[in-house]
């Protein structure tokens, strides 16, 4: 008896896939170009590139989990094999990947999965570099509350050394030693304790833990400008965002959290309503892009605009920003897409006054360790910095087209120094305004 219910259930499970001999590819096929997979804490991306229009279906089997996802006239083709080699033992959502011919004419995948999960399945049309898309976007069913993420990410981050790259910690000592040269003697000697209490006393003290969102740039399927010797924007601006976040945590009163810790892609909306769900307080956005000169160079803080962009260069720059969700991929039925949305239309001109002076403390401190590309805070449409009530820029910390600026952005003792800056800005701004309790829109 037992022997008969293994082998039923041996051949229960080779229904999900049955290999049978592949005939001859039908001439209007699609061909598949390259196979990715993007995993990360919010999210696992599958995205299947390929030459011409694909007939799809898929669907969900418990008990274990699985998501099985068939492909009409297809045949299976050495790149799709490949798709099993891309998965990573640590994906938090799927556990393993098998394709197969299912039938003449069907290619089926089978994602057997670590836990439930919401799949959004939807394909991305061409666009800059990249065919036509097939996206398997593994969602958890049950998404984590943003506050308690970001408590438990602090307690892992108090757990662990804060530059755990040994490159990063020479910079660090590297940044303190400048720091000690360049301070004058009378700031060696302690001061009198009266002087001390006096100093307090002027500035406005801080009167609750303030929160700093900070948003690296690009990710996963958008990788950014890239430089002449191939440096990737969405990479540099992780490194300095995590050094960013460092430098915000170690500030008595103030608080960090990245809207991406990986390389993966997160929709423009989905940044700013990361940013809500922790109920920031102010919001960086991280940047290193490129232009059509490559003697383009300096560093940038732009704010939002309600009436156009402050020049054509600024609006050549918001445009290619914006362009991001096309080129990272975007379900366009997602209905949190639409409330994001909504949500850009509601930005006030309180917020970007309250953003112009954040960047013009930002801008001030990016002049110290690097040259300006323009000695004021400019202004564009950018989608990404119209959060209703928060004070948003974002900085354009070099040119990556440039290619003393690419160099200088792989240097970790140069991404320091920016993240410094960028950091030191914020405290300045929160030193001359103070955070209070403030109302949001729900």
């Amino acid at each position: 008896m037992n022997t008969r219910r293994t082998v039923l259930k041996t051949l229960g499970a080779s229904l999900l896939l049955q290999l049978v001999p592949v005939g001859a590819r039908a001439a209007e096929s699609a061909r598949f170009v390259d196979v990715r997979l993007w995993p990360a804490e919010d999210y696992t991306r599958v995205t299947l590139e390929h030459d011409g229009a694909l007939k799809y279906k898929y669907f969900l089997v418990e008990n274990p989990m699985r998501m099985v996802v068939d492909i009409s006239d297809m045949q299976l083709d050495k790149t799709l094999k490949n798709l099993t080699d891309r998965l990573k033992p640590d994906d938090p959502y799927v556990q393993q990947i098998r394709v197969g011919q299912f039938n003449a004419d069907t290619v089926r995948i089978v994602f057997d999965l670590k836990a439930q999960v919401r799949p959004e399945v939807f394909t991305i049309d061409p666009v800059a570099e990249y065919k036509n898309r097939l996206v398997v976007d593994f969602y958890p069913k049950t998404p984590p509350d943003p506050l308690i993420a970001l408590l438990k990410d602090q307690q892992q981050d108090a757990a662990t050394p804060s530059y755990k790259d040994d490159e990063i910690n020479r910079a660090l000592n590297l940044a303190k030693a400048d720091q000690t040269d360049k301070a004058p003697a009378s700031e060696s000697a302690k001061e009198s304790p009266r002087k001390a209490k006096a100093d307090a006393d002027s500035t406005p003290q801080v009167r609750r833990l303030v929160t700093v969102a900070i948003d690296p740039g690009h990710g996963g399927e958008d990788p950014g400008a890239i430089g002449r010797a191939g440096t990737r924007e969405k990479d540099v601006v992780l490194e300095i965002a995590r050094m960013l976040k460092q430098e915000i945590d170690r500030t008595p009163g103030m608080r960090a959290m990245l809207t991406r810790n990986d390389d993966y892609f997160v929709p423009l909306g989905k940044r700013v309503q990361k940013a809500r769900g922790v109920k920031a307080d102010l919001f960086v956005s991280v940047h290193a892009d490129g232009f059509i000169k490559p003697s383009a160079r300096g560093s940038s803080v732009f704010v939002l605009s309600e009436r156009g962009a402050s020049s054509s260069a600024a609006r050549w720059l918001a445009d290619k920003q914006n362009a991001s969700d096309l080129i990272g991929g975007v379900n366009i039925a997602d209905k949190d897409n639409q409330l994001a949305k909504v949500l850009l239309d509601l930005s006030t001109t309180a917020q970007i006054n309250d953003s112009m002076k954040l960047g013009g403390a930002v801008l001030g401190k990016l002049a110290s360790v690097n040259q300006l590309h323009k000695a004021y805070v400019e202004q564009a449409g950018f989608a990404v910095l119209k959060a209703p009530d928060i004070p948003s820029i974002l900085v354009e910390t070099a040119f990556i087209s440039n290619p003393a600026e690419e160099k200088k952005l792989n240097d970790p003792h140069q991404q320091l120094k920016i993240a410094k800056a960028i950091a030191g800005g914020v405290k300045e701004y929160f030193d001359k305004n103070p955070p209070v309790a403030r109302s949001r829109i729900a």
